[in-house]
């Protein structure tokens, strides 16, 4: 992962791009000591000309990703420990999200819920408290806000130049005027940086240029998935009702004793969602005028190859010239909120640059193909530092000290990398950045993308499709909807209601009862292979895999520090042939990363396709088809054998994450029709139905089965997440053996928890706040009904002493308590008789 030297600090590091990413790198990686830093731009510093330059500064750390979050935490931190000229670089006036409809106002509730979890400090208003923060508000037009004191505005310019400063004391340089012209490589790795001013060796190479990164990507041969998208800003004229404030809420509002420099602002950020729009202070030693950012506007895409070298920019290269009739009814919004602003016109405006992602987070980390280059991008000033820090943990020690999968380059499918996908999603993530989203909710275009071989079948019975990784899943089938007659469940709150049906019940019942046929082809499958591959894999993963051909270990991957950077389910077909069963595209890098000559990692993924057969009689179902003894005695569970289902070659491996006798049954995709066929007819006689993900979950939960990325992740080492069984220390080396070191048997601080929650009624969905005594203990990772025990399920993070089975705590939801109880697992089928039949 870092360059071959004996000390990777000693390494000549090159970032392109000094805003305030590439600024807040070269000072991470100074104070850890590394030596040979150079920071280039084609731009005039400490402003080149990037987003960094216009930027209106905004931090809000508030966000249902708890690693923004984190990252905009660190960044309020350390920027509001710096100072230029004697002026802060950061400003913690706060900010207020306010309500104009019932959705939003109950989104902020939902929000409240979030920071709560996150550990950052909010809390709701009424009217009359926002119109305390805010004198110019129209309270009549709100129903609420939600109030987080210690957000603020960034001081972006400023903040570089803090940070080069160091950087530059502990040997950095920063050069302006350097336009980046290539990217030398050799044997894989890079060597050097070309500029139009010279060349620099290097081995590693950050591009941090923003929403130039396509274009130095090109020059590396590395894919950058970002589009850059012009966004509105305009500030008023001068308002006399933008005085310096003097706390006239008691205590809400910190006084302004003075306008002296880098004292831009007081009142808190505004933001008026439901119409797309933000509104900032910019204050002066006469006044003061607004600020008021907008993304109501069409989308307005920017071709990062033709953008103007600075000096060819009429102001600066990302601010393009401003259009009047695009923010036209965002004024009329605006003045509708502030009502004092129809006394007031547009000064001046922009539209300005930013970057934006097919799925809205940043894109970090090393490229696998060119060894020593590294992306920083599609990175606001909001998260700027902590992306910064955890890059440069990541080239120091190898890892970032935080889960960052979700903003690895390596999380998008090929399907998900074309520049058309990249263009149309980019576009729709602009429109949605202000919207209220369900966790739950697809994206609508392009689909359907990726669809298994069932899909025909699958359409036919009425299946109601969510989409993940550019799949088509299935969640129910409406064909069920008559055996969900009968079933009593709790209504549902809208908002619980949504991407989810009463169908799900009867499919996780027919699994509970009879058999059911599940769509697991998007489980992402690898194929290792060679005559090293057995030696690979044992020293990659933390079980015992040096078992007979035919066998079916469940395993984690780990990096060096013990953290869990997935599990696996690993099928021995061969002596040196394995079948993986693996989480998402990061999995794949990481192995093939880590290959020695010899063994292939091949993904294989899209050449096959998978079914479930589960349910008490799965047996009865698939017995007839084949002449192989299916028998528990002959075919025991985690094991695995080639077979033929009628007409169809299979591999067969005796595994279920529904907790249920039965099999995943893979073939190869020309055939993947002919099995479902072939399943559907032979189980009229056994009652099968086609289930869904929405069953499916609710099944996994009640056995108590992980899920990685959500239950636990790189911050999570296996005996707290509950998977100590998954570890044997005993079987040689392995990534992250040393780290787990004396864990086995040290006291837990914490630990992944089973809650139930008392009212039958009551739904949570992942993410919510767990309070213990009435203070934020911890935080709901996954949760889903439990249709065999009739309530719902919770897995949460709590502190060890609160993991008890018996202990009262409550899950905030929208704002309620609702009170649940610390759960003994797994919920359903404890003696494991059901799948052991």
């Amino acid at each position: 992962m870092t360059a071959p030297l004996t000390d990777p600090r000693e390494a000549r590091v090159v970032i392109i791009g000094a805003g305030i990413v590439g600024c807040s790198l070269a000072d991470e990686l100074t104070a850890r000591g590394w030596h040979h830093v150079t920071v280039l731009d084609q731009g005039p510093l400490p402003a080149p000309g990037g987003s960094t330059s216009h930027a209106p500064g905004l931090v809000f750390r508030t966000s249902p990703s708890k690693t923004l979050t984190e990252f905009a935490a660190y960044t309020v931190r350390k920027f509001g420990a710096l100072r230029v000229d004697g002026a802060p670089c950061f400003l913690p006036v706060g900010g207020l999200e306010v309500a104009t409809t019932e959705a939003r106002w109950a989104d902020l509730h939902r929000k409240a819920g979030l920071a709560a979890s996150w550990g950052v400090r909010g809390r709701l208003l009424d009217p009359q408290q926002c119109r305390k923060l805010w004198p110019l508000l129209d309270e009549t037009r709100i129903l609420g806000g939600f109030h987080t004191p210690d957000d603020g505005l960034a001081r972006a310019v400023p903040a570089c130049r803090a940070q080069m400063a160091r950087a530059e004391r502990r040997g950095a340089r920063f050069l302006a005027r350097h336009t980046v012209t290539g990217i030398e490589r050799a044997a894989g790795r890079v060597t050097g940086v070309v500029t139009d001013r010279g060349t620099f060796p290097a081995d590693h190479i950050v591009s941090a240029a923003g929403f130039w990164g396509p274009v130095i990507g090109a020059l590396a041969g590395v894919d950058v998935p970002l589009l850059p998208l012009a966004h509105q800003y305009a500030t008023t004229e001068p308002l006399p009702e933008l005085a310096a404030p003097n706390s006239p809420d008691g205590g809400l509002l910190p006084a302004l004793d003075d306008t002296g420099p880098g004292q831009e602002a007081a009142r808190p950020i505004l933001r008026h969602q439901d119409r797309d729009l933000y509104f900032r202070e910019h204050l002066d030693a006469t006044g003061g005028r607004l600020g008021i950012g907008s993304y109501a506007h069409r989308p307005l895409p920017v071709d990062p190859f033709t953008v103007p070298a600075y000096d060819d920019a009429p102001a600066m290269p990302s601010a393009l010239p401003f259009t009047p009739e695009d923010f036209a009814p965002s004024w009329r919004d605006s003045a509708a909120l502030l009502p004092a602003l129809g006394r007031s016109r547009i000064a001046h405006g922009f539209n300005g640059v930013f970057s934006f992602t097919p799925d809205g987070m940043p894109v970090l980390g090393e490229s696998r193909a060119l060894r020593g280059f590294w992306l920083a991008e599609a990175v606001w000033v909001t998260h700027s530092a902590g992306v910064a820090r955890a890059v440069a943990q990541w080239m120091t020690d190898g890892r970032p000290a935080i889960d960052v999968h979700t903003c690895d380059l390596t999380r998008f499918e090929d399907a998900q990398r074309s520049p058309a996908y990249t263009e149309q999603r980019g576009a729709q993530n602009f429109i949605e950045v202000y919207d209220v989203l369900h966790p739950l909710q697809p994206i609508e275009q392009p689909r359907p993308l990726r669809t298994s071989p069932f899909h025909p079948r699958q359409r036919e019975l009425g299946a109601y499709f969510l989409e993940s990784g550019g799949w088509e899943r299935p969640h129910w089938y409406e064909a069920n909807a008559p055996l969900a007659n009968g079933i009593r469940l709790p209504e549902r709150d809208a908002w619980s209601a949504r991407y989810w049906s009463p169908i799900a019940a009867a499919e996780a019942a027919a699994t509970r009862e009879r058999v059911a046929l599940y769509d697991m082809t998007p489980l992402r499958r690898l194929e290792v292979t060679g005559p090293g591959a057995l030696d690979f894999l044992q020293c990659m993963t933390t079980n015992q895999l040096r078992k007979k051909p035919g066998s079916v270990t469940y395993t984690l991957l780990l990096d060096e520090a013990g953290g869990i950077r997935s599990d696996l389910t690993v099928a021995r077909l061969g002596p040196d042939h394995f079948q993986i069963g693996a989480n998402s595209p990061a999995d794949l890098d990481w192995l093939l990363r880590h290959a020695p000559d010899g063994v292939s990692v091949r993904d294989v993924t899209s050449g096959t396709c998978c079914v479930g057969v589960w349910g008490p009689l799965a047996r009865d179902l698939v017995q007839p088809l084949t002449r192989d003894d299916f028998s528990h005695d002959a075919f025991g569970y985690f094991r695995a054998r080639h077979t033929y289902l009628g007409h169809v070659p299979v591999t067969a491996l005796r595994v279920s994450y529904v907790g249920e006798l039965g099999w995943e049954l893979y073939t190869t995709a020309d055939l993947g029709l002919r099995l479902w066929d072939t399943l559907w007819e032979a189980g009229q006689a056994h009652g099968v139905v086609a289930a869904g993900r929405s069953a499916f979950n609710s099944l996994r939960l009640e056995k108590g089965y992980r899920a990685w990325g959500a239950d636990m992740t790189t911050e999570h080492h296996p005996y707290e997440a509950g998977l100590g069984f998954a570890v044997r220390p005993g079987k040689g080396d392995f990534t992250g053996r040393a780290a787990l070191s004396g864990l086995d048997t040290a006291p837990l601080t914490r630990k992944l928890t089973c809650l139930t929650l008392d009212d039958p009624a009551a739904v949570v969905l992942g993410s919510e706040p767990v309070l213990l005594d009435g203070a934020p203990a911890g935080y709901v990772t996954s949760a889903g009904y439990g249709y065999t025990i009739g309530r719902c399920i919770a897995y949460a993070w709590l502190p060890a002493a609160a993991a008890v089975p018996g202990t009262a705590v409550h899950i905030e939801y929208f704002g309620k308590p609702l009170p649940a109880t610390v759960a003994e697992e797994p919920l359903v089928d404890p003696g494991r008789e059901r799948i052991r039949r």
